[in-house]
Protein backbone atom coordinates (compact mmCIF):
# COMPACT_ATOMS: atom_id res chain seq x y z
CA UNK A 1 0.00 0.00 0.00
CA UNK A 2 1.39 3.40 -0.95
CA UNK A 3 1.33 5.70 2.07
CA UNK A 4 1.53 8.86 -0.10
CA UNK A 5 -2.04 8.56 -1.38
CA UNK A 6 -4.63 10.92 0.12
CA UNK A 7 -7.60 9.61 2.10
CA UNK A 8 -11.00 9.33 0.45
CA UNK A 9 -12.76 12.74 0.26
CA UNK A 10 -16.17 11.08 0.76
CA UNK A 11 -15.63 8.79 3.76
CA UNK A 12 -12.04 9.64 4.84
CA UNK A 13 -11.00 6.02 4.34
CA UNK A 14 -7.23 5.47 4.37
CA UNK A 15 -7.13 2.42 2.08
CA UNK A 16 -7.19 4.28 -1.25
CA UNK A 17 -5.43 2.78 -4.23
CA UNK A 18 -4.61 3.78 -7.80
CA UNK A 19 -6.50 2.37 -10.77
CA UNK A 20 -5.12 3.96 -13.91
CA UNK A 21 -5.52 7.73 -13.62
CA UNK A 22 -8.10 7.44 -10.83
CA UNK A 23 -7.86 6.94 -7.09
CA UNK A 24 -10.37 4.47 -5.65
CA UNK A 25 -11.71 3.95 -2.12
CA UNK A 26 -12.54 0.28 -1.48
CA UNK A 27 -14.65 1.18 1.56
CA UNK A 28 -17.27 3.38 -0.13
CA UNK A 29 -16.47 2.85 -3.84
CA UNK A 30 -15.80 6.54 -4.56
CA UNK A 31 -13.52 7.26 -7.55
CA UNK A 32 -11.71 10.57 -8.17
CA UNK A 33 -8.76 11.99 -10.07
CA UNK A 34 -5.53 12.62 -8.19
CA UNK A 35 -4.81 16.32 -7.69
CA UNK A 36 -8.31 17.49 -8.61
CA UNK A 37 -9.36 17.84 -4.97
CA UNK A 38 -6.42 20.11 -4.12
CA UNK A 39 -6.96 22.20 -7.26
CA UNK A 40 -10.64 22.71 -6.42
CA UNK A 41 -9.82 23.83 -2.88
CA UNK A 42 -7.17 26.26 -4.19
CA UNK A 43 -9.77 28.00 -6.39
CA UNK A 44 -11.30 29.63 -3.35
CA UNK A 45 -13.68 27.00 -2.06
CA UNK A 46 -16.37 27.60 -4.69
CA UNK A 47 -18.91 24.81 -4.99
CA UNK A 48 -17.55 22.12 -7.28
CA UNK A 49 -19.89 20.44 -9.74
CA UNK A 50 -19.01 16.83 -10.56
CA UNK A 51 -20.22 14.43 -13.23
CA UNK A 52 -21.63 10.93 -12.68
CA UNK A 53 -18.11 9.48 -12.28
CA UNK A 54 -16.75 12.20 -9.98
CA UNK A 55 -14.78 14.32 -12.45
CA UNK A 56 -14.90 18.07 -11.86
CA UNK A 57 -16.84 19.93 -14.55
CA UNK A 58 -16.03 23.42 -15.87
CA UNK A 59 -17.59 25.85 -18.33
CA UNK A 60 -16.88 24.87 -21.94
CA UNK A 61 -16.39 21.14 -21.26
CA UNK A 62 -17.73 18.43 -23.53
CA UNK A 63 -19.81 15.74 -21.83
CA UNK A 64 -21.59 12.53 -22.82
CA UNK A 65 -25.06 11.58 -21.58
CA UNK A 66 -24.73 8.27 -19.65
CA UNK A 67 -28.38 7.18 -19.66
CA UNK A 68 -31.37 7.72 -21.93
CA UNK A 69 -33.39 10.76 -20.83
CA UNK A 70 -37.07 11.42 -21.45
CA UNK A 71 -37.84 14.86 -22.87
CA UNK A 72 -41.26 16.37 -22.34
CA UNK A 73 -43.00 16.98 -25.67
CA UNK A 74 -40.69 14.73 -27.67
CA UNK A 75 -41.56 11.20 -28.83
CA UNK A 76 -37.95 10.11 -28.41
CA UNK A 77 -35.64 11.20 -25.64
CA UNK A 78 -31.94 11.97 -25.53
CA UNK A 79 -30.17 8.68 -26.08
CA UNK A 80 -27.26 7.48 -23.94
CA UNK A 81 -23.96 8.35 -25.61
CA UNK A 82 -25.12 11.71 -26.98
CA UNK A 83 -22.27 14.25 -26.86
CA UNK A 84 -23.02 17.73 -25.57
CA UNK A 85 -20.42 20.39 -26.30
CA UNK A 86 -19.65 23.70 -24.63
CA UNK A 87 -21.63 23.30 -21.41
CA UNK A 88 -22.22 26.16 -18.98
CA UNK A 89 -22.51 25.59 -15.23
CA UNK A 90 -25.43 27.37 -13.56
CA UNK A 91 -27.40 27.37 -10.30
CA UNK A 92 -30.44 25.65 -11.75
CA UNK A 93 -33.73 24.41 -10.35
CA UNK A 94 -34.12 20.90 -8.89
CA UNK A 95 -30.45 19.98 -9.39
CA UNK A 96 -30.30 20.95 -13.07
CA UNK A 97 -26.87 22.57 -12.93
CA UNK A 98 -25.75 22.35 -16.58
CA UNK A 99 -27.06 24.73 -19.22
CA UNK A 100 -26.40 23.46 -22.74
CA UNK A 101 -27.64 23.08 -26.29
CA UNK A 102 -28.34 19.48 -27.35
CA UNK A 103 -28.28 18.79 -31.09
CA UNK A 104 -31.78 17.94 -32.29
CA UNK A 105 -33.46 19.20 -29.08
CA UNK A 106 -32.24 22.77 -28.59
CA UNK A 107 -31.33 24.58 -25.38
CA UNK A 108 -32.05 22.80 -22.09
CA UNK A 109 -30.72 22.14 -18.62
CA UNK A 110 -29.30 18.81 -17.48
CA UNK A 111 -28.30 17.34 -14.15
CA UNK A 112 -24.61 16.69 -13.67
CA UNK A 113 -25.46 13.20 -12.36
CA UNK A 114 -26.49 12.02 -15.86
CA UNK A 115 -23.39 13.13 -17.78
CA UNK A 116 -19.76 12.07 -17.97
CA UNK A 117 -16.87 14.32 -18.94
CA UNK A 118 -15.18 13.37 -22.22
Amino acid sequence: MNENLPPCPECSGVYTYEMGALLVCPECGHEWQAGVEAAAEAEGGAEVIRDAVGNVLADGDTVTVVKTLKVKGSPSGIKAGTKVRNIRLVDGVDGHDIDCKVDGFGPMQLKSSVVKKV
